[in-house]
């Protein structure tokens, strides 16, 4: 099995440092990568970041991260993003990555997302131009996630998309409906179900639900910590048939 450890939204600040570390610590044990799924700070500044990298910093499995709202509050989400590749994560926005492990190669597509709502009930690109960018930018989120899985297609075994926001309704009930336009959009759901993935990951929600699932049959996952209850949750993805007898297979997760 492809193990896929996640968590998003940890929050760390000078005066958590070292909390999680005992528990990634043990990654090498139980998990191929690590994907964090943003609001890795609490307001974005550098000093927050370092202390999320020594916490990343050495684990001994990859790391794959995107960067939440809050990472983006101080306006330096560059030298946030600095920080934690110095550390040895691979931070994305719009890219993707593949990354050895399982006997697989797994590949990340991420970005943090945005807003707007879903289906029914979303926001429009019309109107005021700061309502024209706001759908604009979740747009241009989208798009970048699609043309990174599609890029993945042909270099890896197994595909996941990684997200802070969310891209689906259903891992966002106990949060108040009135902030659904503010949790996500259905436009990546509709970017990972036109490119395709195996597993999708996104955090954001504190008050949302683990499993949901796209129109199209994506399994989507809120990682957030709030809502799985530990520093991290691993996801099994099965090595995919061909690599054991050189048939395709679907991949499927707990």
């Amino acid at each position: 099995m492809i193990r896929i450890a996640a968590v998003g939204d940890i929050h760390m600040a000078p005066e958590t440092r070292g909390l999680l570390r005992p528990a990634f610590d043990t990654l090498p044990e139980c998990a191929d990568v690590l994907l964090l799924a943003g609001d890795l700070t609490r307001h974005g500044t550098p000093e927050e970041a370092r202390v999320v990298a020594d916490e990343i910093r050495g684990l001994g499995v990859p790391v794959v991260a995107v960067l939440g709202n809050h990472d983006h509050h101080d306006d330096r989400p560059d030298e946030v993003a600095a920080l934690l590749r110095d550390a040895g994560a691979q931070v994305l926005e719009g890219e993707g990555t593949v990354v050895d492990g399982g006997g697989a190669r797994i590949g990340v597509a991420g970005t943090k997302g945005f807003g707007g709502g879903f289906v029914g009930r979303s926001a429009g690109e019309f109107g005021e131009p700061v309502m024209k960018e706001f759908v604009r930018h979740s747009r241009r989120c989208a798009d970048g996630l699609r043309t990174s899985l599609e890029r993945l297609e042909e270099g890896c075994d197994v595909r996941i998309a990684l997200t802070h926001y969310s891209p689906v309704p259903e891992t966002l009930a106990g949060e108040p409906l009135e902030i659904y336009p503010f949790l996500g959009s259905y436009l990546l759901a509709e970017a990972i179900d036109t490119a395709g993935a195996d597993l999708a990951v996104h955090g954001h929600a504190h008050a949302g639900t683990e499993h949901g699932m796209t129109t199209g049959g994506v399994r989507v996952r809120n990682v957030a910590q709030p809502v799985i209850g530990r520093a991290f949750h691993v996801y099994h993805l099965p090595v995919p048939e061909r690599l054991r007898s050189g048939a395709g297979a679907q991949a499927t997760t707990g």
